[in-house]
C-alpha cells in the first residue's frame, strides 16, 4: 500500500477559495467548451475538406465521447491515488496534445483518433476538477461554486462559435485548434499556484476487470450506434458492435453488484437525489447533446449561412445561459429542486424543439432571439442537475459518485448527437432530397426535445425536500 502524502492546506480565506478554485477549474471547462463549439461550427467546412458528408462528421464528436467513456470510470481512483492537482495538470497537457493532433489531421481516421486523445484528457480534466471543487468547500457553498465555475466556462460557447466561424470562413479551420494552447498553459500555471494536491490515504486497488467491462461496453456501444445508417461500415457490423457493447454493459452491471469497490459503483444510484440527477438528467442531456451538432448544420446546410454568421447566431444561447446563472440559486432556493426540475423540463424541451421551426428567409434577428431563449431554460436544468448530484453524497464517496455521474452524462450527450444525426438521416431519406435542406431538420429537433419530457417521471419519484440544504445555501444569492 503506497504511503499517502498529507494534503496541502492552502492559507486562503473561504470566500477567496470559493472563488479562485472554481475559476481555475473553469479554465479547463472554458478550453473544452471553446474546442467543442468551434468544432461543431466548422463541421460542414471541415467535412468537405476531408471529403466526407457533414452528417458523417458526427464521428468527430462521438469519438471524443468514447474517449470520455473509456477513461472517466477511473478518474476518481486516479485522483485519489496520484493527487488531484497532479492528475488535473496532466489531463490539461493531454488535451492540448490532442488539439495539436487535430490541427495536423489529414483524413477522417486521423481526425477521429485525435479527438479520442482529446477525450482522454477531458475524461480526467473536468471530472477531477469537480472533485477538487466539491472537496474544498462546504455544501452550503455548492451553488455559489457551481455558478463561479459555470459562468466563466460559458464564455466558451459565447466566444467559440463566432471565433470558430470567423477562422473557418476567412482563414483556415486548422487554426481553431491552437486556441486551446495559451488557455491550457494558464490553467496549468494557476493549478500549480492555488490547488492542493489532495489524495486519499487508502484509495484501494483499481478494479481492472470492471474497467475493461465498462470501457469496452461503453466504447463499443457508442461507436456502434454512431455508425448505424452510415457509409463507413455495414449496418450488420454496426449493429453487432452495438449489441456487443450493450451485452458487456449488462455483464458489468451484474459484476458490479457483487464486488466491494467496483470502478463504477452503481449502488450509489440508490440515493434518491443522485438517482434523479443522473438517470433523470440523462434523458434531458440527450436532447441537450444533440443541439450543438444539429443547430450549426441547420443554419449552414439548411439555411445557407456561412460558418461565421452561423457561429454569431448559435452563441446567443450562451447569453441566455449566463443570464439564467445569475438567478438560478434564487429560483432553487424559492421552489426547491424537485419542482424546478419537473416544471422546467417542459420549458427546456420546448426550447430545443422550437429550433425545428426555422425556415429560409426568416430574419436573422428572429433566429437569434429564438436561440437566446433556447439557452435560458436548459441552463437552469443543467445547473440544477449538476448541483443536486452531490446533495446527499458523503465526502468519501465524491470521487466514485463523480465517475458514475460523468460516464452516464457523457454517454447521454453522445447519444444525443447520434440520435439527432440518425433522425436527420431518416428524415432526409424519406423526403428524398438530393442534399440536406431546411425541412429535413424539424423531426430531429422534435425528437430530441421530447427526451427532456421523459425526465419528469424519474424526477417525480424524488422525495419532497431533496437537496434542501444546498437550495437554502443558495437562497438570496446570485
Amino acid at each position: 500500500m503506497p504511503t499517502a502524502l498529507p494534503p496541502v492546506v492552502l492559507p486562503m480565506p473561504l470566500a477567496l477559495g470559493a472563488f479562485i478554485v472554481p475559476l481555475i477549474v473553469a479554465c479547463a471547462m472554458f478550453m473544452e467548451n471553446v474546442d467543442g463549439t468551434v468544432i461543431v461550427t466548422s463541421l460542414p467546412v471541415l467535412a468537405r475538406d476531408l471529403g466526407q458528408s457533414p452528417i458523417t462528421l458526427k464521428l468527430a464528436i462521438t469519438s471524443y465521447v468514447i474517449g470520455l467513456g473509456v477513461f472517466i470510470p477511473i478518474c476518481g481512483w486516479v485522483a485519489d491515488r496520484f493527487g488531484s492537482r497532479t492528475v488535473f495538470r496532466t489531463a490539461i497537457g493531454i488535451f492540448m496534445t490532442g488539439s495539436l493532433m487535430c490541427a495536423a489531421s489529414t483524413s477522417l481516421g486521423t481526425f477521429v483518433f485525435a479527438r479520442f486523445v482529446q477525450g482522454l484528457g477531458g475524461a480526467l480534466m473536468v471530472p477531477v476538477g469537480r472533485i477538487i471543487i466539491f472537496r474544498s468547500m462546504p455544501k452550503s457553498q455548492f451553488i455559489r461554486a457551481v455558478n463561479y465555475l459555470t459562468v466563466p466556462a460559458l464564455l466558451g460557447p459565447v466566444l467559440g462559435p463566432p471565433l470558430g466561424g470567423f477562422i473557418t470562413t476567412y482563414l483556415h479551420w486548422r487554426l481553431i485548434f491552437f486556441i486551446n494552447i495559451p488557455i491550457g498553459v494558464l490553467g496549468i500555471w494557476l493549478a500549480n499556484k492555488h490547488i492542493a494536491n489532495v489524495r486519499e490515504a487508502h484509495p484501494g486497488r483499481l478494479d481492472w476487470a470492471g474497467f475493461v467491462l465498462s470501457a469496452g461496453g461503453a466504447s463499443s456501444f457508442m461507436l456502434g450506434v454512431s455508425l448505424i445508417g452510415g457509409e463507413l461500415v455495414s449496418n450488420t457490423l454496426s449493429l453487432g458492435m452495438t449489441v456487443a457493447g450493450a451485452a458487456l454493459l449488462l455483464v458489468y452491471w451484474l459484476y458490479a453488484s457483487r464486488v466491494e469497490l467496483p470502478v463504477l459503483d452503481l449502488r450509489l444510484l440508490r440515493i434518491p437525489s443522485f438517482h434523479a440527477s443522473v438517470l433523470g438528467g440523462s434523458l434531458f442531456r440527450i436532447g441537450l447533446g444533440a443541439v450543438p451538432f444539429l443547430l450549426p448544420l441547420a443554419l449552414q446546410e439548411g439555411l445557407g449561412m456561412t460558418a461565421f454568421v452561423s457561429g454569431s447566431i448559435t452563441c446567443a444561447s450562451a447569453f441566455g445561459s449566463i443570464f439564467m446563472k445569475t438567478v438560478a440559486s434564487r429560483v432553487l432556493g424559492r421552489f426547491g429542486f424537485r419542482k424546478v426540475l419537473m416544471v422546467n423540463a417542459c420549458f427546456a424541451g420546448l426550447a430545443i424543439a422550437v429550433y425545428g421551426l426555422f425556415f429560409p428567409g426568416m430574419p436573422h434577428w428572429a433566429i437569434w432571439c429564438v436561440v437566446l431563449f433556447g439557452g435560458f431554460f436548459p441552463s437552469l436544468q443543467f445547473t440544477s442537475l449538476n448541483t443536486l448530484a452531490y446533495a446527499d453524497i458523503p465526502s468519501r464517496d465524491i470521487g466514485r459518485a463523480t465517475s458514475v455521474a460523468s460516464v452516464i452524462q457523457q454517454i447521454s450527450l453522445g447519444l444525443g448527437v447520434t440520435i439527432g444525426g440518425l433522425v436527420l438521416q431518416i428524415s432526409h431519406h424519406l423526403q428524398g432530397h438530393p442534399a440536406i435542406v431546411w425541412s429535413d431538420f424539424w423531426p430531429a429537433f422534435l425528437v430530441v426535445g421530447l427526451f427532456s419530457l421523459g425526465s419528469i417521471p424519474v424526477t417525480a419519484r424524488m422525495p419532497q425536500g431533496s437537496g434542501d440544504e444546498i437550495a437554502r445555501g443558495g437562497r438570496g444569492r446570485a
